[in-house]
């Protein structure tokens, strides 16, 4: 008899241990908190659209009047409750901004629901590149003036979408880009989905939320970084440079047609708490994080990503809730600086990439929390300056990341891609499945990327240089989540049949 599944049982047994989780969502299963400790058992209020609670999709009642109190609270002129996640919101931005088959500026490290979107309206996209941070190997911010030129060169463009902050809390001049854009009489898309929090924390010296420094648009993932259920997001417009009938018509396409009650009321919820009591403990979380991180960085090998880089490689504002930690020149690889946080202090961080990991503190972490990741940092930096104990991590996996890797490549990103066709040619032309590490100088058919964060390493229409394939390979080695292609063990790609 087939065993059956044991999904439930399973997250049941995981909420009950003392894994702590460093990783979204926000509330952190801290279920008997203020924000969340009122919500009752969902199933006594999953309904559907029945008398008296309104229509998402054409609101003329309760829903109208939380969406227009939504849009007061955050100082928009609408508001969209998004129960299938930022993904539909970045969907529908990109699809009311842009024609059909019209062109596009995207930061090259947009989330894979934006290339999605590039695809599913055929459309030719302009990279624009985050600066590089070299001693982390990271990810800085885009300039103002790198977007002016791009502009300036291709007059084709009809829309711009910027990420702010990064997956890492890397918050570009979104004011400078802003001005920059309408110049241009054209409008601007915000991937904030890592900066819900902005705008109940300035008091608390967080950086200001894209949508009060002149974005057009700014779509936020509330169950990323607030006490909100996952999948829950909201999406802000200001009137003027978007189409917003347009974007009405594709938010009805790209969200479901039965949106889930529980998940409007948990996005209500949400801000109702963070208006009054979140911002109370947004406070108290601030003072206890500031303290953690005065002590992590007094490490000696590990390296913790700070304001300090404020002013530099296009960081204008940095966001120190996420709590980035960089291995490199230490001999340990992100993945195994994970994978002692995880077996040894039962910790469990949002990611690891090639040579850090990546921690997401909410202020629904508890005190005893960060001081568990506290303490397990400064343990784990004092062994590996152990040459003894550096030794036998590398025997144990001694796959690491190389410090020279090519200068036109971030994080697998490249700086300079060499592009033979347009995403939808790529993914719907003739091809054929070819062993990666085969396909050099080949045009790839898929993405890939690391998951998370879901930022493709490779986008369809690009070519496979010896330099990507070398950093697949190597990441596929430290153990990383490469995804993306339809092999699920990430050892053959499709390519485009070229003549």
């Amino acid at each position: 008899m087939k065993e059956r599944p044991r999904l439930l049982k399973r997250l049941v047994d995981y909420g009950n241990s003392d894994f702590y989780p460093f990783h979204m969502p926000g509330h952190k299963r801290q279920y008997r908190n203020e924000g969340v400790k009122e919500f009752p058992n969902p199933f006594s209020i999953d309904i559907t659209e029945i008398d008296g609670f309104d229509n998402l999709h054409r609101p003329e009642g309760i829903l109208k009047d939380s969406l227009e109190w939504a849009a007061g609270v955050y100082g928009s002129d609408k508001a969209y409750y998004l129960v299938n996640g930022s993904s539909c919101g970045i969907l529908s931005a990109i699809s009311a901004a842009v024609s059909s088959r019209g062109t596009i500026l995207m930061s090259r490290n947009c989330h894979k629901s934006a290339y999605h979107g590039v695809f599913l309206n055929q459309l030719e996209v302009k990279y624009i590149y985050p600066q590089i941070i070299p001693k982390l190997g990271i990810q800085g911010g885009i300039l103002a003036e790198d977007v002016e030129e791009l502009l300036k060169t291709y007059p084709e463009i009809e829309a711009v979408l910027v990420v702010s902050p990064t997956y890492d809390g890397v918050v570009s001049d979104v004011r400078a880009i802003a001005e920059v854009v309408h110049r241009f009489q054209l409008p601007l898309i915000v991937d904030e989905a890592h900066g819900a929090h902005f705008a109940f924390g300035k008091k608390f010296e967080y950086p200001a939320s894209a949508l009060e420094l002149g974005a057009d648009v700014v779509i936020q993932s509330l169950h990323k970084t607030l006490p909100s259920l996952t999948q829950t997001a909201i999406m802000h417009v200001k009137k003027g440079f978007i189409n917003i009938e347009r974007l009405d018509r594709y938010v009805q396409m790209y969200q479901t047609s039965s949106p889930s009650y529980v998940f409007m009321a948990s996005i209500e919820n949400c801000i109702c708490y963070m208006e009054e009591e979140g911002m109370k403990k947004l406070g108290v979380f601030s003072e206890n994080l500031l303290n953690i991180r005065r002590r992590l960085n007094e490490m000696k090998h590990f390296k913790l990503l700070s304001k300090d880089i404020i002013g530099q490689y296009g960081v204008f504002d940095y966001d120190e809730s996420k709590i980035i930690v960089s291995t490199r020149n230490t001999g340990w690889s992100g993945s195994q600086l994970d994978q002692l946080l995880r077996k040894e202090y039962h910790l469990e961080m949002e990611m690891c990439g090639a040579d850090y990991v990546t921690a997401i503190t909410t202020l629904e972490d508890t005190k005893e929390g960060l001081e568990r990741l506290c303490l397990a940092l400064l343990e784990l930096d004092m062994r590996v300056g152990s040459v003894s104990s550096r030794m036998d991590v590398t025997q144990e996996d001694s796959r690491e990341i190389s410090d020279n890797r090519p200068s036109h490549i971030l994080n697998g990103i490249y700086t300079t891609e060499e592009c033979r066709c347009s995403i939808s040619e790529a993914m719907d032309g003739k091809r054929y499945k070819i062993l990666i590490q085969d396909a050099i100088d080949k045009v790839s058919a898929e993405f890939v990327y690391l998951y998370p964060p879901g930022i493709p390493i490779v986008v369809p229409g690009e070519v496979l240089s010896g330099d990507i394939i070398k950093i697949i390979l190597e990441y596929k080695d430290l153990g990383l989540h490469v995804q993306g292609m339809e092999d699920e063990a990430a050892e053959f790609i499709y390519v485009l049949e070229e003549k």
